[in-house]
């Protein structure tokens, strides 16, 4: 596993980013290896992550997997609100608490469920995010840190899978409310490890084959074929970082039918072999 030294000045090359955003619809869905945080000052931001509407609120420190398809559908009286990403290796490496570690990996978002910490955390992110463009190895490393210290804290709050409940710092939206196009990405995200066919898509919205293709790569700026490439990768990221199955195991368990269709997928999202990926991130005793 690569380690990521703290005194290197590049970090953005490796994830390591604390920067303000100003939200704006994204024209399609977005995955990238890293963990993210996100930080309203006020408002409220809605994600298309995984295929689940989901609102990340303000004031609350909420942490999701950036692997997982993720899309910002819209916001309301949001300005600026910060974005901080960190490697999946260094996150791996930290060996936090499995109630912390295990449900990001699966897709979902971590919320902080204690209402008394909301300005000490905009006070922590505002100065990470001035570290961050100052020059020099110190203040990075100090960063790294308290990074490490603050989702140790979210981590202690956050409850096990046995007694989880819905965190008050986000909440997934009922399928009622959901377009067409939507519906479409939440029955491919409940389905992907399955075979899945346009024909059967198209047919639990009500929808031709040919116009559902149509309607999804207008509305998403991606075909539903790769929509569903894109779910299998970040699962078979997943079993790669966090168990020692056999890749073709993994393969399988992903949706894929073949260990060659596999590796070709998985080399043009991530840039490498599953085995190099492997190496990079598993997460070891």
């Amino acid at each position: 596993m690569t380690s990521f030294d703290p005194k290197r000045p590049d970090f953005a090359p490796y994830g390591f980013t604390c920067e303000l955003w100003r939200p704006t619809p994204m024209p399609r869905p977005d995955r990238h290896n890293e963990i993210e945080i996100n930080l309203l000052r006020s408002g409220l931001v809605t994600y298309l992550l995984g295929g689940r509407k989901v609102q990340v609120a303000a004031q609350r420190l909420s942490v999701f997997w950036a692997a997982i398809p993720h899309q910002i559908l819209s916001f309301e009286d949001t300005t600026e609100y910060f974005v901080v990403t960190l490697p999946l290796a260094w996150f791996l490496q930290c060996k936090l608490p499995d109630q912390l570690v295990k449900p990001l990996l699966h897709g979902e978002v971590i919320a902080e469920s204690i209402d008394t910490r909301a300005a000490a955390d905009i006070e922590l992110l505002s100065r990470w995010e001035q570290d961050f463009r100052e020059p020099g190895e110190s203040l990075r490393k100090a960063v790294l840190l308290e990074l490490e210290a603050r989702l140790l804290r979210l981590a202690v709050t956050t409850p096990s899978a046995t007694s989880r409940r819905p965190r008050p710092g986000h909440r997934a939206v009922s399928h009622a409310g959901l377009s067409k196009v939507e519906q479409m990405a939440c029955f491919i995200a409940q389905r992907y490890t399955q075979p899945l066919s346009v024909e059967e898509i198209g047919e639990v919205v009500g929808l031709h084959p040919n116009y559902a293709m149509n309607l999804f790569k207008k509305t998403f700026g991606i075909t539903l074929v790769n929509y569903i490439t894109q779910h299998r990768v970040s699962h078979a990221q997943r079993l790669l970082a966090t168990t020692d199955a056999k890749i073709v195991d993994i393969a399988l368990a992903s949706g894929f039918t073949s260990t060659s269709r596999f590796n070709a997928a998985f080399d043009a999202e991530c840039g490498c072999s599953p085995r190099a990926y492997r190496r990079e991130h598993q997460l070891t005793d």
